[in-house]
């Protein structure tokens, strides 16, 4: 069972882009360093930058992976493509004990 969810924007930046991005969860007050956490991308989410439609291929060119927790802080989520992409990408988290 889940402890905690929520959504991230991840940011490749201006063109001519990046490879790789982060941003950092936090707020997760009750989150331990044993605590295992997961990010992904929805098929029909959107950002300003992209369509429902980028979302659906991002998994195609990329993939997200979670740090480790730190304690009463929160994790990392990691983005890292084979091409260069640009703008923002809306993320899904969740981790549990």
């Amino acid at each position: 069972m889940a402890n905690g969810t929520g959504t991230a924007t991840i940011d490749f930046g201006a063109h001519p882009g990046s490879n790789e991005a982060s941003i950092a969860v936090t707020g997760q007050t009750t989150i331990s360093a044993t605590s295992k956490a997961e990010a992904w991308v929805m098929g029909d989410d959107t950002t300003g930058d992209h369509t429902a439609a980028d979302h659906k291929y991002f998994p195609l060119f990329a993939v997200v992976t979670c740090g480790t927790p730190t304690a009463g802080v929160g994790f990392t989520i990691y983005g890292r493509s084979t091409q260069k992409l640009q703008g923002t990408f809306a993320l899904r988290w969740v981790w549990s004990d």
